[in-house]
């Protein structure tokens, strides 16, 4: 279970009155900027920081804009989360009833979709504006479980004080991440909520085991649509001639022929029917499916794992400006493309870009996590970095590519700087300026 850091020890997770005293004590000395006797929690403690620094008033009420019915209804529609409700609502909605609590379900930007729960603590949660269409990030409402969920990707439980803006602090929630499957892209947050005094302390790890089992749904549902996929590529490319593959809408392969099998291909944004270049693969035509795409190869590249020696490639953009999306743009003599980056991928060349001599995977664990030690993270980390950049990253020591320019687009006020990461080597950057 994910909770690390997010996880409460002690007195405080038992919900007594005196931790609820500890915790008003804790807040109220790290606001007022003296220093508490107890440190808040890590993750509590930078999200306060957080909202400090963009001047969120902790003394405000959380109202906020509703969505009209026409925008909650297109969000609803657009997202793989509404296929889940059943079994949201099988694994949490009537715990939640039961236990006097409400489950929430938000998208990705905190918006809340549905929910479900006890009728008496719906009536309440209206008053907090917990209720659909309302906005639940960080931004919108300070510190609490769904915006700094969606802000640090952890699993997370915030108690009663922990909360930044004072109307909350007589609840408390557990959230957890909802990642599609498919591409890694955060889909949304799924919540409980209720007043402090009737929460459990294991609600953590029950929204965490039904946020896995969603997940786990959403895989299997993939592995069906990509197997549909191939029985409709198959007698395709056995008439193809040369070399050829049938992908879905996120770049999974389905089908090959003349080629060996390859992994997950990194799509562009403008994606579509046509000649294009693909950095992995050259020269290539496309051509529309049922459920994804035919790729025929054209000769003119080095086809998958035979990437060039990077001459191909020879600028990489690295544009961290962002508070909340990063994406990095490769080009060269055949053209360019731009590829959206995890919160962990932008840490890493965020890294390599600091350090161009290069770093192995031992000294990039102690730059993100601070501990030397956790080497086989980084090294997954980097082998799925490197299935999209490959061209442009070298490694035995993980380093851009010799001959490549790499400029780093930052954010004006350094302290923005990836402002959610916790990496230890991001909190000390100073960026390279072109």
């Amino acid at each position: 279970m994910r909770t690390g850091a997010s996880g409460v020890a002690g007195p405080i997770a038992r919900h007594t009155r005196e931790s609820a005293r500890t915790l008003h004590g804790i807040r109220e000395a790290t606001l007022s900027g003296d220093r508490p006797e107890l440190a808040p929690r890590p993750v509590i403690g930078a999200s306060w920081q957080r909202m400090l620094r963009i001047g969120l008033d902790p003394e405000r009420d959380t109202s906020s804009v509703l969505l009209g019915v026409a925008e909650l209804e297109h969000r609803r529609r657009a997202t793989a989360l509404g296929d889940l409700l059943p079994t949201l609502s099988r694994g949490l909605a009537s715990v939640a009833d039961a236990s006097m609590q409400v489950m929430v379900v938000t998208d990705a930007d905190g918006r809340v979709l549905w929910r479900e729960g006890n009728r008496a603590v719906l009536r309440r949660a209206n008053g907090i504006w917990l209720q659909e269409g309302a906005a639940w990030s960080e931004g919108s409402t300070g510190t609490n479980a769904v915006g700094t969920v969606l802000a640090t990707g952890q699993t997370l439980q915030v108690h009663s004080a922990e909360h930044f803006v004072r109307t909350l602090q007589n609840w408390t929630c557990a959230a957890a991440p909802v990642q599609d499957p498919r591409d890694g892209r955060l889909l949304g947050v799924i919540d409980v909520s209720g007043p402090d005094s009737t929460f459990h302390p294991a609600m953590l790890a029950l929204v965490d085991s039904v946020a896995r089992l969603a997940a786990a749904e959403l895989r299997e549902r993939h592995l069906d649509s990509v197997e549909r996929l191939r029985s409709v590529a198959a007698p395709v490319l056995n008439r193809v001639g040369g070399r050829a593959l049938a992908v879905d809408a996120h770049g999974w392969p389905a089908a090959v022929t003349g080629m060996p099998p390859a992994g997950r291909l990194p799509l562009p944004k403008s994606f579509g029917p046509g000649r294009i270049w693909l950095p992995s693969l050259g020269m290539c035509t496309v051509e529309p499916l049922p459920g994804g795409w035919l790729i025929r190869l054209d000769g003119e590249g080095p086809g998958p794992g035979l990437r060039g020696d990077g001459a191909a490639a020879s600028r990489v953009v690295l544009d961290l400006s962002g508070s909340r999306r990063w994406s990095v743009t490769v080009s060269g003599a055949s053209g360019s493309w731009t590829q959206d980056l995890t919160p962990r991928h932008a840490e890493l060349l965020c890294v390599l870009s600091l350090h161009r001599e290069g770093r192995t995977a031992a000294e990039l664990a102690d730059d993100l996590f601070g501990d030397a030690t956790r080497t086989v993270t980084v090294r997954a980390e980097m082998s799925r970095v490197r299935r999209g950049l490959a061209e442009v990253l070298a490694h035995r020591p993980y380093r851009f590519a010799d001959g490549v320019d790499v400029e780093v687009k930052g954010p004006d006020d350094p302290a923005d700087l990836l402002p959610y990461s916790t990496a230890p080597a991001v909190r000390r950057s100073v960026l390279p300026r072109p």
